[in-house]
């Protein structure tokens, strides 16, 4: 049984990914190595239209087709916003990690080693991601890629803005030459202040985040606890048109609502 349950699986894998190279999809190889998520694209995929057919099957079972297609069309987009919560996650570990990660490249420089072993010796000391974006560094200028390509690729990557100043002052020195270490002392010092500020922030904006949060998840729970309790409730809703059009407005008001508190709280300097 477990055989034949492995080549279903396969099958259906297989099939899955002659659809991606046929049609394409929004999840390549890039996104979900971006996202630290171990899977191909098929792979994943795949699971995510697994994921929706248990979710229809146990819509029809707890109430109807209308929380059937709800719950289909929740897995995919819950998919899309996990994977943009630990982009986003990865991204931000990076950006606290940089100031650090400058040190000891500059500690490296000082110490007499060229800037290959030193961003060599940040792959192998550094924390995650940090360590995982200068080992893609370090391999590709070993096949021949330009060390400033490869360096603005990851600024590109980890949408790190610091980051592409350390790209602008390493191709700088490369061509004037001078003391890089200094340099990166200097460009780290710059960074920890924009931490502190940061995280000065976000301590300050965290009661805003956490009122949008309780505000958009509350009408799913409580929608959800009803459904539980006392299916009949929320009758006039699944049974009328006039329910299904006060959903569909409610599910629009709040993501317009959620979109505009997320501006609110998100302080960019």
């Amino acid at each position: 049984m477990p055989g034949a349950l492995e080549r279903g699986a396969g099958t259906v894998t297989a099939l899955v990914e002659r659809l991606i190279h046929r049609r394409g999809t929004p999840v390549d190889a890039s996104t979900l190595e971006l996202a630290a998520v171990k899977l191909r694209p098929q792979d994943f995929v795949f699971l995510v239209l697994v994921g929706s057919v248990v979710g229809f099957a146990l819509g029809l079972l707890l109430s109807g087709v209308l929380l059937a297609i709800l719950l289909a069309a929740v897995v995919p987009l819950g998919a899309k916003i996990l994977l943009g919560l630990r982009i986003s996650k990865r991204q931000k570990q990076f950006a606290d990690q940089l100031d650090d990660s400058l040190q000891l490249m500059a500690s490296n420089l000082r110490a007499g080693h060229s800037l290959p072993k030193a961003l060599s010796s940040v792959a192998r000391e550094a924390e995650s991601p940090t360590s995982d974006e200068f080992v893609r560094i370090v391999n590709e200028t070993r096949v021949g890629r330009d060390l400033g390509v490869a360096l603005d690729m990851t600024a590109a990557r980890m949408a790190n803005e610091d980051f592409s100043w350390i790209t602008q002052a390493i191709a700088i020195n490369r061509e004037v030459g001078g003391n890089l270490a200094e340099v990166l002392d200097g460009v780290a010092n710059t960074i920890r202040q924009r931490n502190e500020i940061r995280r000065q922030v976000a301590t300050l904006s965290a009661e805003g985040r956490l009122s949008a949060l309780i505000l958009m998840v509350l009408p799913f729970g409580l929608a959800g606890f009803l459904l539980m309790s006392n299916p009949g409730y929320l009758a006039p809703f699944t049974e009328t048109t006039l329910g299904y059009g006060l959903m569909i407005l409610a599910v629009v008001m709040l993501t317009i609502g959620g979109l505009w508190l997320r501006k609110v709280v998100e302080i960019k300097f």
